[in-house]
């Protein structure tokens, strides 16, 4: 397969304070994303703290010692460009895309929001609202709040399970100094990245950070992260009955991490399964049964663990046999080694989709960001289209083997019920669910 990529040239330094600056250089646009990469997400939070990443996200752009609530909002906004940030289980990343005139802005922008944070205490009781306002619209949206309910089925009371918003409880609870103590725990040098991509020079780019970020701030062991792993999951099924129209179903079981030598293997088995119009599920549930408008299956891989999850929104009246349509699917992939041609058109399939993605500014900086720390370093895009291309029939049958499991899958269901009926838990173990 031959490509024609944007002409990139990846740098790395690192800072002496223990802060890593990668950058790709893009000489062809005229605009640069910048973020700051904190290593650290919902994983690391107790059951109490649960959720603080996430306020603590919001809660930056409320002010800093340098800029009011308006200050921040306006000085990215006046030059045409666009500040955000995103909270994940393991990442917590600010950033900003602007024209490259206005690079050293945008770094000093996000650099003051991570390092000068103010916590007012009258912004911290009104974004408690907000964020609890954010809660309940996920929880109106089915077919995203499933996947929350179904984190916490796979991997129960390990911090992996929890929602990255968080709990009303606990958002209610929290303190202005419980997020200065947080934040000092584990926004440290050696959990930062300073990632840019797009037209920028990256000896401008250390200059910046150097300068930007706290010199004074010294390398720690402190930083080094230490997670628990989870344990391997042991199935069942959960069901709730809910006021909505549509039932929402997702299974699964935990997978690999990111690490792993199966990665690319999984990522095609996902690819055809569940990936697009063209695949299994689509072309089965959808085309030829008609039980689903949406129907899918997903990855997650984290840094030393994953899920592999299968989507259906349907009638309840279909639920059952949708569950057993998708099982009957995982049950082929484990049975019949997947056809040669279907094999080349996935990877076709998942390379292009790659190759696409990276067309785009801010995800060439999301990718930067994410490999350096989960890797150290940012793969190439060759090596990584030659693993693809690697992958064997053989690889897939044996991915599908080893997760797909009926004792170790787990399933999540959202029934209809009238809206005056409270939300009803109820645990059935699969293989009876199937009898």
């Amino acid at each position: 397969m031959t490509h024609r990529a944007l002409q990139a040239q990846y740098q790395k330094t690192v800072l002496e304070n223990g802060v890593r600056v990668v950058s790709e250089e893009i000489p062809s646009v005229r605009s640069v994303t910048i973020g700051i990469w904190v290593e650290t997400g919902s994983r690391d939070e107790s059951e109490e703290t649960n959720g603080i990443s996430h306020f603590i996200e919001h809660m930056v752009f409320k002010g800093t010692t340098r800029r009011s609530v308006r200050e921040i909002a306006q000085c990215i906004e006046s030059v045409g460009g666009y500040l955000n940030a995103f909270t994940g289980k393991e990442h917590t990343c600010f950033y900003a895309r602007v024209l490259d005139e206005h690079a050293g802005l945008a770094l000093d922008v996000v650099s003051d929001l991570v390092q000068h944070a103010t916590f007012p205490e009258k912004e911290l009781e009104k974004e408690k609202g907000v964020v609890i306002e954010e809660l309940k619209n996920a929880e109106d949206d089915p077919d995203d709040i499933i996947h929350d309910y179904f984190d916490k089925a796979v991997f129960g009371s390990h911090p992996l399970g929890f929602p990255v918003i968080g709990t009303e409880k606990n958002l209610r609870s929290f303190t202005r100094n419980d997020l200065i103590s947080y934040l000092h725990a584990h926004y440290l040098p050696s959990r930062m990245v300073v990632a840019a991509a797009g037209n920028v020079k990256h000896d401008h780019l250390v200059e910046l950070s150097r300068r930007l970020i706290d010199s004074n701030t010294k390398r720690s062991d402190h930083g080094v992260l230490i997670r628990r792993r989870p344990r391997p999951n042991r199935g069942g099924r959960r069901q709730f009955t809910k006021p909505i129209q549509q039932a929402h179903v997702c299974l699964g079981t935990q997978a690999y991490g990111i690490k792993s030598k199966f990665r690319y293997p999984l990522l095609v088995l996902n690819t055809l399964l569940g990936d697009g119009m063209s695949s299994r599920l689509f072309q089965n549930i959808r085309e030829k049964y008609g039980f689903a408008y949406s129907v899918y299956s997903y990855v997650n891989m984290l840094s030393d663990a994953g899920v592999f999850g299968a989507y259906i929104g349907t009638d309840k009246l279909h639920i059952d046999a949708s569950i057993e349509l998708i099982l009957g699917e995982l049950e082929k992939l484990k049975r019949k080694p997947v056809p040669r041609a279907e094999i080349a058109r996935t990877k076709a399939q998942l390379k292009g989709s790659m190759m696409l993605s990276l067309e785009s500014i801010p995800n060439r900086m999301m990718r930067l960001g994410s490999s350096e720390l989960y890797f150290g370093e940012l793969k190439p895009l060759d090596s990584i289209l030659q693993q693809i291309d690697a992958v064997t029939q053989d690889e897939v049958t044996e991915v599908a083997n080893d997760l797909f499991h009926e004792s170790r899958m787990t399933t999540v269901v959202f029934e209809p019920a009238v809206a005056e009926q409270q939300e009803t838990p109820q645990s059935v173990s699969m293989a009876a669910k199937r009898k």
